[in-house]
């Protein structure tokens, strides 16, 4: 178990808090903070304990060099009226003038430092450029599980140099919710799988045969497992290099006695730009010149019965192309059959995350992870280089009493 941010003596320390503020900008505004406001209960957490806060960043791929359309200056104007007090932003993020800034906190104030990335050593993991990043602070709080796969020098090399290194309230409930699933979950487990890249999802698959139940796959993906037994897809894609892993992974998980559920019926259209809603086609008769967009009634009803019942759900990837209200009602229907199961319910990635918030059933699952990459690496066993790096917790450190916003529960 590691060290968590309720367990330390906040008072009149200097905390390095590393957030995920990789949002999407429009007009140097921020579209879409959801990842600003999931880090607010650490941030607040820190503040209402009379510690100061050095915030740190990346923002897309500035190819580690300053790129002014990379600037976090838009979320430092976000933070501030989410916070409601100022939060500077910094030129740089290391260097005397940074260290000068930082030493000048007092308890309750704010530091954003500027992109990480825009220098080449954070992601390499330059010891040099993560014992500057150490001198800004006193100890190191990380609340961005969804980078946490990276071997970056603000996830894994800072830690070498800052000590204690914790988890923030929303990594804690990230590590909470993926423990509930791996570790003891409430049976039967139902795993739900769409979205695009299979390539990235064999391994969690793999991984997860010995430990679910019944797997739901929907989304592209499911064309190549549906190649793979013996279907025919239209124009439809499907990941040639992947149909002879999809039918390895289908008998194995028939062997297990797991349940693979593929779609049974495709809402179709002439190709993908057809914004007309499609026509329902068994997936045994899927016209040649047609593309699957979302999944059918017959697939909704066969998933909505396997749901029944079901005591953990995770999910992974929308069933269609969701983000066209023409072809969202797979997704947000099957969204609506999960938020009647009874267990506990933990949707992971941002396609899915965002397909929860349009429909408006964000909130009715347990857990929602604005993870991508680092939910699926978790889920198929890896070992993440930013958990790893954080301080084991000792059962001699004496525990902060929690509020329940602290605690996530």
């Amino acid at each position: 178990m590691k060290l968590s941010i309720v367990q330390l003596d906040l008072r009149n320390r200097r905390v390095f808090l590393r957030a995920d503020f990789n949002v999407p900008l429009l007009d140097d505004r921020v579209a879409d903070d959801a990842r600003i406001r999931a880090v607010l209960p650490t941030l607040e957490c820190c503040i209402r304990h009379g510690a100061s806060v050095v915030l740190a960043s990346h923002l897309g791929r500035p190819n580690g060099k300053p790129d002014p359309r990379y600037s976090l200056k838009p979320i430092a104007f976000r933070l501030e009226e989410l916070l409601g007090i100022p939060v500077p932003l910094a030129p740089d993020c290391v260097g005397p003038l940074c260290e000068t800034l930082a030493q000048s906190l007092q308890p309750g104030q704010c530091l954003l430092l500027e992109n990480l990335r825009f220098h080449r050593e954070e992601e390499i993991d330059d010891p040099g450029f993560a014992r500057g990043l150490a001198r800004l602070a006193n100890c190191y709080v990380n609340d961005a599980f969804s980078v946490s796969h990276r071997q970056h020098a603000s996830i894994v090399g800072i830690t070498r140099f800052l000590q204690p290194a914790a988890v923030g309230l929303l990594m804690q409930r990230e590590l909470h919710a993926l423990a509930s699933v791996l570790e003891r979950p409430r049976r039967p487990v139902v795993l739900i799988l769409g979205g695009t890249r299979l390539s990235e999802k064999l391994g969690m698959i793999r991984n997860l045969l010995g430990k679910v139940d019944r797997v739901l796959i929907g989304g592209t993906m499911a064309f190549t497992f549906l190649r793979a037994a013996g279907h025919e897809t239209g124009q439809s894609p499907v990941d040639l290099d992947l149909v002879e892993p999809a039918k390895a992974m289908l008998t194995e998980a028939a062997v297990r006695g797991v349940d693979i559920i593929l779609p049974e019926d495709l809402m179709v259209a002439r190709d993908s730009t057809d914004e007309a809603g499609g026509r329902p086609f068994p997936v045994t008769r899927i016209p040649v010149a047609t593309v699957g967009l979302d999944i059918g009634p017959a697939t909704l009803a066969r998933f909505r019965d396997a749901l029944r019942g079901a005591g953990t759900v995770v999910w992974n990837g929308p069933m269609g192309a969701c983000e066209r209200p023409a072809y969202a009602s797979g997704t947000v229907e099957l969204a609506r059959y999960v938020c009647e199961t009874s267990g506990p319910t933990v949707a992971g990635g941002l396609n899915t995350a965002a397909a929860l918030k349009r429909a408006g059933l964000a909130g009715q699952f347990t857990h929602v992870s604005l993870a991508g990459t680092a939910f699926l690496q978790y889920l198929e066993g890896r070992q993440l280089p930013g958990v790893a790096a954080l301080t084991e917790a000792a059962t001699s450190v004496p525990r902060r009493r929690e509020s329940r916003d602290e605690s996530g529960r």
